[in-house]
């Protein structure tokens, strides 16, 4: 079985970080044609019609990244009752903040008795390699999480769907067969 190496992500923009100032940089990103039939068939989805970011870029302390935008798509899905098309239009905003590997605010800070402590309302933190961030994947990663996991035409119910009776999934009880029993003196 022969594998196909692997061609990166479907849909990239790569960002120099030592291009990046604290003075925030504005970036319109827009997938084209190849790029959408690329990222359609990476989230097994029938279609995606349009996929853009407006993202503002800049340093963040010593030596990060924050990302600010708002992705827009609009995508097909196939709906999970009929099998039709379902369009859908996403608009998401996010905020990330990109680290080196490596770095002293990459790490997650233990207590003193060696647990980590993690602050749900702290910044989100991705680490990155090298020398450059590829905010495309990253916008794309955000568009795919907000896509709907059960895609339903309008108006469209489970026809066929039949709930189970309680009184006919319970489980027998095993000592059942003990009560009809006749003890012997």
């Amino acid at each position: 079985m022969s594998k196909e190496p692997d061609s990166g992500p479907a849909f990239s923009h790569r960002v120099k970080v030592a291009q990046v100032s604290h003075v925030p940089t504005e970036l319109r990103i827009r997938a084209d044609e190849r790029q959408r039939a690329a990222i359609a068939k990476l989230w097994d989805i029938l279609s995606v019609e349009a996929l853009t970011a407006d993202v503002k870029i800049r340093r963040w302390k010593k030596d990060g990244v924050k990302v600010i935008g708002t992705v827009h798509a609009e995508v097909t899905q196939a709906c999970v009752v009929t099998l039709e098309p379902v369009p859908e239009v996403i608009d998401e905003e996010f905020e990330e903040n990109f680290v080196p590997e490596g770095s002293a605010l990459a790490r997650i800070p233990a207590n003193d008795a060696g647990e980590i402590v993690v602050d749900p309302d702290g910044p989100d933190i991705e680490l990155f390699s090298g020398d450059e961030i590829d905010v495309g994947a990253f916008v794309a990663e955000m568009a795919a999480m907000a896509l709907d996991p059960y895609p339903r035409k309008a108006g469209v119910e489970f026809a066929e769907h039949i709930e189970g009776d309680a009184a006919q999934d319970k489980k027998p009880s095993p000592f059942a067969v003990l009560k009809n029993m006749k003890l012997e003196k």
